[in-house]
Formats: structure tokens, C-alpha cells, sequence
């Protein structure tokens, strides 16, 4: 019977995998992501609403879709961006963000609104830039000195709040955590390095000449390669977004063979099907009723992931951008959903935090993506018509 409901819920999870990127296509004028239409049907097929799908039947594909999604996000970031003024910009953006959330979830706290500080004040900090990756992409977003500025904050805002969840809410205290978390760093710059470091010649042919056949060594050697690191840091009691992040960072410098092909089969593999299943899945597993019973703590939330993480970005990048793409970047910043998934999960795992709590963020995350992307491509648009010479 298990396996049955779990076959069903992933058939209507490709299904509507499937059908986003027609629906996207009739809702042109609306400027919708696909990544809504997927958050949306889960809902709608979710057992809050029709039944028809049960998420936990899902689970582990669920949460191999969030791994691919921070391998992504890892890959993408250039680590070398934080020794420019793009990354220390992104840095100084997320300590502001950070001082903020401290005050106002301490006000929240006085006031007995929120029993979780630190679950709420650290998902007050992130931004969803793996989330983001395929929206940017496919509106030439992540060109050009806009594109440096976006995917430094992106990746502030994610891998930081990370560190914090490994510091603060693991499940063996915070010295553990910090261990552990020096240990699993300590292990990707070995992994990273291993190259340089040995004579792997043979090796490197052996992978290199598999890659385009029925072997595809250097796709299954960078699923392996991921996993190891999931596993090393669930075992660790590390949340395994870390993990995924850091196996991403590894692999941009550790990827042998056409770096290229590879990129294309990790889209083909993450977008193609395990990604979307993990949006839908989110979608499914939404509290609606607890959200419907308070709808302004949502709001709330929502209200203040802008405040928070996006506003400071008006102010930060004055000097740099245009005020268009201050806008773009306030939205952009403010989008959340993954790292409010984990945060929810953790916090409810660990009685840090509040069910209704945790619905009203995941859902201001849900909200955040519904909204803020599709504002900030339509001021892209308005942009690029107006004034092409900007980046």
C-alpha cells in the first residue's frame, strides 16, 4: 500500500513537473516561475486540500531534490567574488540583516509573538538563490556586474544562515556542531585540493574517456561525491543543505573531464525531475490550515523577509547600482523558501520551534518566490528596454 501511494505521489509530482512549463507559457503576461506553478499544484494535490498526494511517501526523493538544488547554488558560486567588492558587499549586506533580525525577533520575543528566536531570526537572514538560479538564467539575469552582485548576496545569504542552523540547532549541542562543522569544511578542501595535490593521470583518462558512454563516470562520480557529503554530515548531526553547498563549492574545482557536458547533465538530472519533485513536495506538505487560522502571522513573515534581508540592499549598493537594479536586488535578496524548509524541519524536529510558527515562515517563503522574482524580472524587463548599456 506504501509503496503504491508513494509511486502515485510521485507520478502526480512529475506530472506536474511536467505541465509547469506550458502552464508558464499561458500565464506569459503574468511573468510567473515555473517554481510557483510547482509550489502551487503541491498545494492543490497536497492532503491539506484535495488528498490526493502525500508528501511523506516522497521524503527521500524530496530531499534529494534540495541537495541537487544547494549542489547548484555551490557550483555556482565563484568563491573567488568574495575577495572583490561584490562578495564583501554581500558579507557587510547579511552581518546588517543579521543585526536586524536580532532586533526585531528580540522585540517579537519580548512581546511573547515568538517563542523560537532563533530558528525565526536566522530564516529572517536567507535568500534563496538556488531557487533563484533557474529564474535568473532564463532572463539573462546572472550576466554582467548585476550578476556578480546577486549571486555574492545569493550565496551570503544561504551559506551563511547554514552555518548558523549547524551552530545553533544541532541536534548535539553547539560545541559539536562547531566541530563538525570544521570537520566537514576540512573535508571538502581535502576533496577540493585531492587533485592537485595527487598524480591521478590514469584516473583522469579512465573518466575522461567513460564520460559520453553508457559509464558516465564523471556523472556518477559527482552523485558519489555528493552523497558522501550528505552522509558525512547527517552523521555528523550537520543538516545536509551543508553538505550539498559544499559539494557544489568542491566540485566547480574538482569537475574532470568537459566541464561543460557535465553542467548539462547535472541540469538534466536536478531540473529535469529531482528538483521539481522537491517544490512540489513543499507545496504538498504546507500547512494550509494552520496558515488559514492566522493569516497575519504570514503576512507578517512576508512583510518582513523585505524589511530584513531586502531593504539594506537599497542602501548597500548605491554606489554600484542603478536604482532599478537596488529594486531588483531587494526583491531578489528577500525570496526564501529552501532554508525555511530545513528551518521548520530542524526547529519542530527539536522543539526549537512553534508549528504555527513554522507554517507562517514556510508559507511567507512559499509567498516570497510567488511574488518577488516575478516583480524583480519585470523590472528586468523595464530595464533592458529603457536602458540597455547597464549590465
Amino acid at each position: 500500500m506504501t509503496v503504491d501511494l508513494g509511486l502515485t505521489t510521485l507520478f502526480i509530482a512529475t506530472v506536474l513537473s511536467a505541465a509547469s512549463p506550458f502552464l508558464c507559457a499561458l500565464l506569459t503576461p503574468f511573468r510567473v516561475p515555473q517554481v510557483v506553478i510547482l509550489i502551487v499544484g503541491g498545494i492543490v494535490v497536497g492532503p491539506h486540500v484535495t488528498g490526493w498526494a502525500d508528501p511523506s511517501s516522497i521524503e527521500l526523493v524530496a530531499n534529494v531534490g534540495l541537495a541537487f538544488l544547494f549542489l547548484m547554488a555551490g557550483y555556482e558560486l565563484q568563491l573567488d567574488l568574495f575577495g572583490q567588492r561584490a562578495g564583501r558587499l554581500a558579507v557587510v549586506g547579511w552581518l546588517a540583516t543579521a543585526a536586524i533580525s536580532i532586533v526585531v525577533t528580540g522585540a517579537l520575543f519580548a512581546s511573547g509573538l515568538v517563542r523560537d528566536f532563533i530558528p525565526v531570526a536566522l530564516g529572517l537572514t536567507t535568500t534563496a538563490i538556488g531557487t533563484l538560479l533557474p529564474i535568473l538564467r532564463d532572463n539573462n539575469m546572472l550576466e554582467g556586474t548585476f550578476g556578480g552582485f546577486i549571486m555574492s548576496a545569493g550565496a551570503a545569504g544561504e551559506f551563511l544562515p547554514i552555518l548558523g542552523i549547524a551552530i545553533f540547532l544541532g541536534s548535539k549541542g553547539r560545541v559539536y556542531g562547531l566541530v563538525s562543522l570544521v570537520g566537514i569544511a576540512v573535508v571538502a578542501l581535502l576533496l577540493a585540493w585531492l587533485p592537485r595535490w595527487a598524480r591521478l593521470e590514469r584516473f583522469a583518462a579512465i573518466s575522461e574517456a567513460g564520460e559520453h558512454t553508457t559509464s558516465q563516470t564523471t556523472l556518477r562520480l559527482t552523485i558519489m561525491l555528493l552523497f558522501a557529503l550528505l552522509v558525512f554530515a547527517a552523521h555528523f548531526g550537520l543538516d545536509v543543505v551543508l553538505g550539498a553547498f559544499l559539494a557544489g563549492v568542491v566540485l566547480r574545482r574538482w569537475a574532470p573531464g568537459d566541464v561543460a557536458a557535465l553542467e548539462r547533465k547535472l541540469d538534466a538530472v536536478g531540473y529535469g525531475f529531482f528538483i521539481p519533485v522537491f517544490f512540489v513536495s513543499s507545496g504538498m506538505a504546507l500547512n494550509i490550515d494552520s496558515i488559514r487560522e492566522a493569516p497575519l502571522r504570514l503576512l507578517a513573515c512576508f512583510a518582513l523577509l523585505l524589511v530584513v534581508r531586502g531593504l539594506p540592499s537599497l542602501l548597500l549598493y548605491r554606489r554600484d547600482l542603478a536604482f532599478v537594479q537596488r529594486l531588483q536586488m531587494m526583491l531578489l535578496t528577500a525570496t526564501a523558501l529552501p532554508v525555511l524548509v530545513a528551518l521548520a524541519q530542524i526547529g519542530l524536529s527539536t522543539g526549537h520551534m512553534l508549528p504555527e510558527n513554522a507554517a507562517a515562515l514556510v508559507g511567507a517563503g512559499v509567498l516570497s518566490i510567488m511574488v518577488f522574482p516575478g516583480l524583480a524580472v519585470a523590472l528586468n524587463s523595464k530595464r533592458t528596454t529603457t536602458q540597455p548599456e547597464l549590465a
